[in-house]
């Protein structure tokens, strides 16, 4: 937040604009945050997604609104993904309805009328010419922060974020001729920044949970048949979009909206997990530590992981306040190790803890994982 202090937006409503101050703030940031994921024993580090500005101390919307500046033909309009008209989906014909017509929603009126999730969905912009990639020299600050701790830190790998197309196609087009058109211009155009990310050397994590909670977002409930012909296209254009890299440097991230909410209306992962395991990736995370999506680590008794990739299940929650018990997280691995193979399964958390917990309570999650996976790794 007080790097946000030190910048300002630009005429258009949209651009935030750098600033000696901010890029110094930045800095100093991704180094510490590397640094004490390293003094709490974090293997695999990330920037804290720090180059991914919040709006507030409560924002689930960073690692998707950052893209707002990263690209050209947006524009903000009346209308967007958050007001648009409702939509209605027949068979055979999937349609993204507005984020505020989600189904969820609707069983929970009143919950969410109250809850505060952030400004991503209310300043969302529209798609209103070519989409271009024109955040070449805001990535190689996120590479060249993250570079710099690492290096500092002496750590060894670290990863940076960057969003699916099908996640970016999510926003209004009033630009291309038909949404597969909307859809394949926005994996183009991402490539330039998963290229850049490869290219330094680093570790690319897809983040994706258009995969799964786009479910919530079509009216009525479509067949499961449907949903996957529709998911189909959008893993189809991230294929594409990874073309030629490689599999080993790319994890994907799935999971159900990091929002504080029920979540009666998520898919169930047994839908899902095998078209997840069809992405270009060496590694896969997604939701385990939950109260909605713990149970479904028995679906890995049914699906074969390929033999050359690897599962990072969360087994601590951005969902709740309560510190995961270290021996909880080893109960929780074991159950995949055994399914899988120990050296297949490596801890993560559902999804981002920043913005969605308190500071305090994100470290001694992390704290917490590291002690159970260690504990884990003991009892073999």
């Amino acid at each position: 937040m007080a790097a946000n202090g030190v910048r300002e937006f630009a005429a258009d409503g949209l651009t935030l604009l750098r600033t000696p101050a901010f890029d110094s703030l930045l800095s100093h940031a991704v180094t510490d945050v590397v640094a004490r994921q390293i003094d709490t024993g974090v293997s695999i580090v990330g920037d804290g997604e720090f180059g991914k500005a919040s709006a507030d101390s409560t924002d689930f919307g960073p690692w998707w609104s950052y893209s707002f500046q990263r690209f050209a033909g947006l524009a903000v309009r009346p209308v967007n993904a958050w007001n648009k008209p409702e939509l209605e989906s027949r068979p055979g014909e999937v349609r993204l309805t507005s984020f505020r017509e989600r189904r969820d929603r609707k069983a929970f009126p009143q919950f969410y009328a109250e809850l505060n999730t952030g400004p991503i969905a209310r300043n969302a912009p529209s798609v209103v010419g070519r989409l271009t990639y024109v955040g070449h020299d805001q990535v190689a600050v996120d590479i060249a922060n993250l570079r710099s701790a690492l290096t500092a830190s002496a750590a060894s790998e670290g990863f940076l974020t960057s969003i699916a197309p099908g996640v970016a196609a999510r926003l209004v087009n009033d630009y291309y001729a038909s949404e597969e058109e909307h859809l394949w211009a926005w994996a183009e155009a991402l490539r330039e920044e998963y290229v850049a990310i490869i290219d330094a050397g680093l570790v690319l994590q897809i983040d994706d949970p258009s995969m799964a909670e786009n479910w919530d977002a079509i009216t009525p409930e479509p067949s499961v048949g449907d949903y996957l012909a529709y998911t189909r296209q959008r893993v189809d254009a991230l294929n594409w979009a990874l073309r030629d890299l490689p599999a080993e440097r790319i994890r994907f991230h799935l999971c159900w909206g990091s929002w504080h909410g029920p979540h009666t209306t998520d898919l169930e992962f047994r839908h899902i997990v095998k078209l997840m395991l069809e992405v270009n990736a060496g590694a896969y995370s997604f939701e385990a530590g939950n109260a909605r999506h713990e149970h479904e680590w028995r679906i890995w008794d049914e699906v074969r992981l390929p033999d050359d990739k690897t599962i990072l299940p969360g087994v601590v929650s951005h969902a709740t306040n309560v510190v995961e018990h270290p021996d909880l997280i080893a109960e929780r691995l074991l159950r995949f190790a055994d399914l899988v193979g120990a050296e297949r399964v490596a801890a993560s958390t559902d999804c981002g803890l920043g913005g969605r917990i308190h500071p305090e309570i994100a470290w001694a999650k992390l704290g917490a994982l590291v002690t159970g996976a260690a504990r884990a790794s003991g009892s073999r």
